[in-house]
This record gives C-alpha cells, structure tokens and sequence, in this order.
C-alpha cells in the first residue's frame, strides 16, 4: 500500500484500536459493584483497576511518541495493539483484585504504545484544509467510546460476568491488527531520537507517587503509610519530582522527553490545558454517576448503561458535523461551547439528583453532557495540533495525548477520595441513612469537575483561530 493511498480506510482501521483504548477508560466504572462482591474487595481497590490503567497509559506516553518516530507509527501501534489485547484476555482470566490490577497495568502500556500513532498518522495522511473531518471522525471516536462504556459494560455484566467486559477486546483487537496490517502505510519519520532516561525516570517517579498518594490518602486516614512515611510526604515527594523533571527538560540540551520549546505556541498551550480539564471530567463523572444510578436509584447495570446511551448517541452523532465547522470557523467558539454544555449538563445533575429521585431526573443533564462532550473533542484536538511543526507533529501528539491521560488519572483520584470522604461523612451525619449519604456525596462530587471545566473554559478562550496554510502551486507554474 502506498503512503497516500485510501486514508480514510487508514484512519479508520487505526480508530478500532482507539475506540478500545478508550472504551476501557470507562468500562470499568459501571462494573464496580460486581466487582468489589465477585473479587471479595473493597471500592478503594476497584478504584485503582481504573486508575493504574490511567496511569500505566499516560506516563510513558511522551517516550512512546517517540519511538513511533524512530520506528515507524505502524510498527508501534500494531505492537501496542497484540499488547492491550493480550492483556485484556489476562485481565478477565484474573481471580483477585491484585492480579486484575497488574493486568490493567500492562494493558495501559498497550493503549500508551497505540494513541500517538494514531493523531500522527492525522497530520500525516490529511493536508491541514482537509484535516479538519478526520479530527471529526477521531472526535466522534473518542466522545462515543468514552460514553458507550457503561452501555457496553452494563449488557455483558449483567448477562455474562464482569470478566467480558475485558474477553469482548479480543477479538475486536484480532480485527483490529489484521485491519491495520492490511489498509495503514508503512510510513517512517526516520527520526534518529535521543531517549531522556533522566526524564523518563523523573516522570514515571512522579506521577506514580502524586496519584498513589492522592488516591490512597483516605484510606491510610492521611497519615502514616508505612514506617515514618505519611501521605502528606509522599504527594510532596511526586511533585518535587515532578518539578525536578520541568527543570531537567528546560536543561537538556540534547533531546529532552517533554521539549519546552513547543509550548511557546499559544494554541498548543491552550489547548492542552484544556485537554486536562477534559480528561479529569470524562473519568471523575462517571464513579459519582454509577453509584448514584445503582446504589441509590437501584437500577441493575444493564439499566444504568441504557440511562447513559442517549448521551453516547447524541456525542457520536455531534461530532462529526462539529469536526467539519472547526475547518470553516474558529475552532475555540466550539470548544467553550462544549465545554459549557458539559459543565451545565454536570450541575443540572448535581441539582435534580435525590435518593427519592427516578432516573428521569438525569436525562437532561446527560443530554447536555452528549451535546459538549461531541461538540469538544474535534475543534480542540484540530486547533490544538494545527500549528505544530510538522516535525514535531508525533512529539506534540504524545504531550496532548498525555495531557488529557494525566487528567483522567487526576480525575479518577481525586473523584475518588472525595466520593468515599463524602460517603463516610454523610453516613455518619444521617444516622446511617445510605440513600441520603450516597446521594448527597454524588452532588457534591459532581462539583468537582463543574469547577475544573471553568479552568478549561478560561484557557479555551486563550486560543486563536489557526492561520490558514498555503495551498501548494498549480504543477504548471511550479520550477
């Protein structure tokens, strides 16, 4: 196959491994409960199988940019592919909670060798006047997988087991690799990179102690973790690593993991800031909302997911149009615009939602939530990357990238020690009255991505209409 040939059938074979990857963001969150009784565990635990696979994903993903670069994207994504998907059969095989965490760890690194390959094969395939409909298309993957999970995720609970939400990756992975073997080009960068250990090491080191001591901080009772060491001083010690490896990027004169230099453009700043606070909602939202649709409205999963599908739909059905308008107008317009659907859609839930409540009450809100989260994804990833060199184009892919990542991590963290500090306060302020404890704790955790998407909103209107690039001379009038 040649590199210009049928890109479309390029960029959608590449979309099966990215619907998955995404898909297993959120798939989780509606299997908790029959997770904590079928692997006889508690939340705390069924918490860190979703975040370890955020993690796993998003820290090497800057490294893995790069060795897209040096190897060939195809190469790399197809390695990820047979890793996520393998892994994915080792995670429903596992027996305990420890084993089904180990194999979510692996399966991230798979989904962290495949998503960079994916945008840079964007900028590769589609000229910059063409490229806003396959941001479209990448958009609508991204929104409708990210919602779909509960719906999937509930059908296979509650007829199956938890297991096959992991089992149904196999063989869509199978299709994927032959997919992508057969219809993506074979291009190489032919990139000679550096690789930064110092760098690597500092970031790996970092993150992995910031959200351990964020996400296991109410279950140490924020103090002592083992020996002399407290919560407080692991989180202290993740960000000092995190600022020693800031220092050591703007030091590093040969090829740093993070090149400082990129963020000098205003709309790669902006836009990955605000793929931060896009990333932290899309996982915080969906541990409140599950808990409150099955343990308080007691919906079984398969009910939970289908309260979630017209949000799915609504998304997927979006986006596309919306990929297409970021070409013809200023793509921040669209990305304030989703976001505020996203935010209202978040606060008109935490206001209607009660214990004597059905699940009517969310249907607005979710609605809102479809219309931003379909409205968001192409405009910002296209006014994003658009102004990136293209010589940078697989580095800067791997930074949005593990932006949006690190926010997920961030989010599923931090939404759930707040959602167990709120749950354990409002049982004891309600003389143990669930109901009311679980609701009240899903209002109030709601709010936190409400407040994290106004971060968004401020650095979306940072952005600025992407200059239009030239268009290549007639053949005729070339020298």
């Amino acid at each position: 196959m040649t590199e210009r040939a049928s890109p479309w059938a390029a960029l959608i074979a590449l979309c099966i491994g990215f619907f998955m990857i995404l898909l297993d963001t959120t798939i989780v969150s509606i299997a908790i409960p029959s997770m904590v009784k079928g692997l006889n565990t508690d939340l705390n635990a069924i918490v860190w199988v979703m975040s370890v696979y955020l993690l796993t994903y998003a820290v090497p993903m800057l490294f893995t940019s790069r060795l897209g670069d040096r190897f060939g994207p195809k190469r790399l994504y197809l390695a990820g592919l047979a890793v996520f998907t393998l892994a994915s059969l080792w995670c429903g095989l596992s027996g305990t909670a420890e084993m089904l965490i180990a194999a979510r760890a692996v399966q991230g690194l798979g989904a962290a060798m495949m998503t960079p390959q994916t945008l840079a094969f964007i900028t590769h395939l589609f000229p910059p006047a063409k490229r806003g409909p396959a941001m479209g298309l990448w958009g609508g993957v991204a929104g409708l997988a990210t919602i779909a999970g509960p719906l999937l995720g509930g059908i296979l609970v509650d007829h199956l087991g938890w297991e096959w939400i992991f089992f149904v990756n196999v063989p869509v992975g199978v299709v994927g690799l032959v997919l992508a073997a057969l219809l993506v080009p074979d291009w190489q960068p032919r990139n000679s990179h550096s690789f930064d250990v110092p760098g690597i090491l500092l970031s790996v080191a970092g993150l992995s102690l910031l959200v351990f001591g964020l996400q296991n901080g109410q279950h140490y009772d924020w103090g002592t973790v083992a020996g002399l060491v407290n919560v407080a001083e692991v989180i202290a010690a993740g960000v000092l690593l995190l600022a020693g490896f800031v220092v050591w990027q703007r030091h590093n004169r040969r090829e740093p993991l993070l090149p400082l230099r990129v963020f000098t453009n205003r709309n790669f700043s902006a836009g990955t800031l605000t793929a931060v606070t896009i990333g932290f909602t899309m996982t915080a939202m969906f541990l409140p909302l599950v808990i409150y649709v099955q343990d308080v409205l007691l919906l079984s999963p398969t009910q939970a997911g289908l309260v979630t599908a017209p949000m799915s739909l609504l998304s997927g059905i979006i986006a596309p149009f919306i990929g297409r308008l970021s070409d013809r107008t200023n793509p921040k317009y669209l990305v304030i615009f989703g976001i505020v659907a996203l935010a209202a859609g978040l606060g008109l839930i935490a206001l209607m939602a009660r214990e004597t409540s059905t699940w009517w009450v969310t249907f607005p809100g979710l609605l809102l939530c479809g219309v931003g989260t379909g409205s968001v994804f192409a405009p910002m990833s296209n006014v994003t990357m658009s102004s990136v060199e293209p010589r940078l184009a697989g580095t800067a892919s791997g930074i949005f990238n593990t932006a949006r990542q690190v926010g997920g991590v961030l989010g599923s963290a931090a939404c759930g020690v707040l959602l167990q500090a709120r749950i354990s306060a409002g049982m004891a302020s309600s003389g143990g009255n669930e109901p009311q404890a679980l609701t009240d704790a899903v209002r109030e955790t709601l709010l936190l991505p409400v407040a994290v998407l106004l971060l968004g909103i401020i650095a979306a209107a940072a952005m600025r209409r992407p200059a239009p690039r030239p268009a290549p001379a007639p053949a005729a009038t070339r020298a």
